[in-house]
C-alpha cells in the first residue's frame, strides 16, 4: 500500500516517521517546509501539493489542525480529492466536528474515495514509541484496510463504529480530561491551605486511588493550569465546544463533566462556555 500522509506537525511527525519506519511507500507534503527537514535520508518522497500527493497513495493520512485546514487540503483547488485515485481512502486523524467527517465522505463518494475517521490520543511521545491510541470511525472493510498502517503508530487500534464515532470518541476522551484537569489543580491549590506542600501532595495521590493522567500533567506543570494556557488551552476549548455542541444537538445530558471542563478553560484563561453564576445578593 502507498501512503500519503499530510501534516508533519508536533503528533504528526512520528506517525507519518513509523509508517516510513514499517516500509510503506510514503509520501509527504506540509504547508510548513521546515517540518521535512527531519525526514531528510529517509526513503519517504515529498510532493509540492496535496494533489501530486494523492496521486501518489492509496491512503492519504490527514493529520492537520482543525476543520477548515482538513476542508481546505482535501477539498482545495490542490487537494487530495483532485488526484486520488478510485478506491482510495482518505484517513482524517486531526479531532474535527464529525459532520466535517461526513460532508467529505459525500464529498469523496463522488470521486469513488472513501472516509474513515480516526483521530488518535497519546501525544508525541507515544506517537514515537507506536502506541497512540486510534479511534476508527468508518465502514469495517475500510477501517481493516487502513488496519496495518494504522498499527505502525497506535496500539490500541480500536473502530468505534460508523463514520465519526471515531471523532465522538475523542471529544468525550478529551472533554473528561478537561474537567479532571480542573479538579487535579483544584485538589492541589487546597494542599498550601492544609499546611501540606502542593507537590508532595500531587506525588501522594499519584500512587492513591485519585490518580488520572491529567494529575500527572498538572504535576508536571508545577501544580497548576498557568503552563497549559497558551498552547493546550485553545485546543481543548475547541474540543469542548464542538461536544458541548454535539450535547446541545442531542439534547444529551452532560451532567458535571461539561461544568468541570469549562472551570477547567476558565483556569487557562480560556473564554468560558458559560458564565458562572453571581452569587445572590447578601452572598
Amino acid at each position: 500500500m502507498r501512503v500519503g500522509f499530510i501534516g508533519l506537525g508536533n503528533q504528526g511527525a512520528p506517525m507519518a516517521r513509523r509508517i516510513v519506519e514499517a516500509g510503506f511507500a510514503t509520501t509527504l507534503w506540509a504547508r510548513r517546509p521546515a517540518t521535512l527537514a527531519a525526514f531528510t535520508g529517509t526513503a519517504a518522497r515529498r510532493t509540492t501539493s496535496p494533489v501530486e500527493l494523492a496521486a501518489a497513495s492509496d491512503l492519504v493520512c490527514v493529520c492537520v489542525v482543525d476543520d477548515a485546514d482538513v476542508e481546505q487540503v482535501v477539498t482545495g483547488e490542490q487537494g487530495v480529492l483532485r488526484g486520488l485515485r478510485r478506491g482510495g481512502v482518505i484517513a482524517v486523524h486531526s479531532t474535527v466536528h464529525p459532520d466535517t467527517c461526513r460532508r467529505l465522505a459525500e464529498r469523496a463518494h463522488v470521486h469513488g474515495v472513501s472516509v474513515v475517521d480516526a483521530p488518535v490520543s497519546g501525544g508525541a511521545k507515544a506517537a514515537a514509541e507506536g502506541r497512540l491510541l486510534v479511534m476508527a470511525g468508518g465502514e469495517s472493510g475500510t477501517v481493516a484496510y487502513c488496519r496495518k498502517v494504522f498499527e505502525t503508530f497506535g496500539d490500541p487500534v480500536v473502530h468505534m463504529g460508523p463514520l465519526g464515532s471515531g471523532q465522538i470518541a475523542k471529544l468525550l476522551n478529551n472533554l473528561l480530561f478537561t474537567a479532571n484537569l480542573a479538579t487535579a489543580a483544584d485538589t492541589l491549590a487546597l494542599a498550601p491551605e492544609f499546611g501540606i506542600d502542593r507537590a508532595a501532595l500531587a506525588e501522594v495521590v499519584l500512587h492513591g486511588s485519585g490518580a488520572s493522567f491529567a494529575l500527572e500533567r498538572v504535576k508536571a506543570a508545577g501544580g497548576t493550569l498557568d503552563r497549559f494556557a497558551e498552547r493546550a488551552g485553545p485546543l481543548l476549548r475547541k474540543d469542548v465546544r464542538l461536544l458541548a455542541d454535539l450535547a446541545g444537538t442531542a439534547d444529551a445530558p452532560t451532567g458535571t463533566v461539561l461544568a468541570a471542563a469549562d472551570a477547567a478553560l476558565g483556569h487557562m484563561g480560556q473564554e468560558r462556555l458559560t458564565e458562572p453564576a453571581s452569587p445572590a445578593p447578601g452572598e
